[in-house]
């Protein structure tokens, strides 16, 4: 079958509907020195579909699963152990083949899920509400940068330093066409988190301060002060989480007085996927805040018999009303990443999320004081969960990364990965421990490392 069955008519007739005399008109955006001039070196024009397969089969091989190796790699996804009931359940065809409730009457069991979904956020981010997701954290923390601005009526976001650059950066692309300033920085390579300098950037016109907890160096900061300090000049406080599993061993953020609190659901039930298709989480404290959260809300009512029901009650997205009322355009709900959540947080429980959340800890203090003991090796934050920077003595943090990976460790992210360029970061690495590592991943990473720095 063609992938692009169109005789030279029907693309003629189609260049002439969008005004277009050739289709090189259509990429003249893109720089002529990512253009190619003609096919893909090196592939055949044609192969049987055997060929293809064992081709890409081969190509595959080549792939490192994380459940290969030792694995410490983590910076916004994270391995953990997923039931197989999960991977069961979703696969059911109810569910499979259900990609949003656009009849939602008819799809009560969606909906059901999709309210005990929205239940278990609320209760894990401590907050009123929570939608019906979203469709990966960053593009939630853009949500909640949106929201803050509709709702004080100010056009200026302050972003921590310490929060996630690739969130940083999807909220600076989006503000480019809002008209939000974003007042961003550079994280402080310190123990604790400079709250205070983040404190002195609010002002009369911020609309929001936007803060990660645990932050992007794994410190955990404390948001009381900073919720007062927001509150004080009228603007919100938005907190992103990345690692919904820490909420099972630390305060939640809507306990702290957070406004909005988002972040990235993957680690419940969505394994790393190469990554993508990912959650979004959104949640707000103040139940009156809710019509301009963005994305959609399930409901319980009854019906005209009296039975227990489910029911879309309200959506904001620009598909079901005006585009001009509509709260967000990008607002998809990752349905099914959100029924994995859903399962895994069902299987587990308070009591059970409490465990996993000690596991990890557990798990973490004793990397931390493994690597402690290599020579040059220096412990940046005491105060973590499952995830930790260190510093390697003057040592290039990407090339150890690659030394470590040729000896069959992946041993952690390099902050020069995350922000290329910056100096200070250089010799910084970010270490993520779960419950999936073992006592051998731990004596594995430690003796390539103590290799890699002599």
């Amino acid at each position: 079958m063609r992938y692009l069955p169109l005789t030279d008519t029907d693309r003629g007739e189609m260049l002439a509907k969008v005004g277009a005399k050739s289709i090189d008109d259509l990429f003249v955006d893109v720089p002529e020195v990512a253009q190619l001039d003609g096919p893909i070196h090196d592939l055949p024009m044609h192969a049987s579909e055997m060929a293809v397969e064992r081709h890409m089969k081969t190509r595959a091989n080549k792939n490192l699963s994380a459940g290969d190796t030792p694995f410490f790699l983590g910076a916004g996804a994270y391995r953990h152990h997923i039931p197989a009931s999960v991977d069961t359940v979703i696969q059911r065809g109810e569910f499979l083949t259900a990609y949003t409730p656009y009849q939602p009457e008819i799809a009560q069991g969606t909906l059901q899920m999709l309210f005990e979904f929205q239940t278990q956020v609320a209760r894990l981010y401590g907050c009123a509400v929570a939608n019906a997701s979203l469709y990966d954290g960053s593009t939630a923390c853009w949500e909640a940068v949106a929201m803050a601005g509709r709702m004080t009526r100010r056009k200026r976001a302050v972003l921590s330093g310490a929060l996630h650059p690739h969130y940083a950066q999807v909220v600076k692309t989006m503000a480019q066409f809002t008209g939000d300033t974003i007042a961003d920085n550079l994280p402080a390579i310190q123990t604790e988190p400079d709250n205070a300098g983040l404190m002195s950037r609010i002002d009369d016109e911020t609309s929001c301060v936007v803060v990660q907890y645990p932050d992007i160096l794994g410190r955990i900061p404390d948001l009381s002060e900073l919720a007062e300090a927001a509150h004080a000049k009228g603007a919100l406080l938005v907190v992103v989480n990345t690692e919904p599993v820490a909420l099972g061993a630390i305060k939640s953020p809507g306990e702290m007085g957070a406004d909005i609190v988002v972040g990235e659901g993957q680690s419940i039930g969505v394994g790393l996927q190469f990554g993508g298709p990912y959650l979004g989480l959104f949640a707000v404290r103040d139940p009156k805040h809710v019509r301009q959260m963005p994305g959609r809300l399930c409901g319980e009512t009854t019906d005209a018999e009296g039975k227990r029901g489910f029911v879309l009650t309200l959506s904001t997205r620009e598909q079901h009303i005006r585009r001009e009322k509509a709260t967000s355009n990008i607002c998809t709900n990752s349905g099914l990443c959100a029924l994995a959540f859903n399962v895994h947080m069902t299987l587990l429980g308070e009591k059970g999320l409490r465990e996993l959340a000690t596991e990890n800890h557990r798990l973490a203090c004793k990397t931390a004081d493994r690597l402690e003991q290599i020579p040059g090796v220096s412990l940046l934050n005491s105060l973590f969960f499952n995830e930790f920077t260190v510093r390697l003595g003057g040592k290039l943090a990407r090339e150890v990364v690659r030394d470590l990976a040729d000896k069959g460790v992946l041993g952690g992210v390099s902050l020069d990965r995350l922000y290329p360029g910056v100096e200070a970061l250089n010799d910084a690495l970010l270490v993520a421990v779960t419950e999936t590592t073992t006592d051998e991943d731990i004596e594995a990473l430690a003796t390539t490392l103590e290799e890699a720095l002599a």
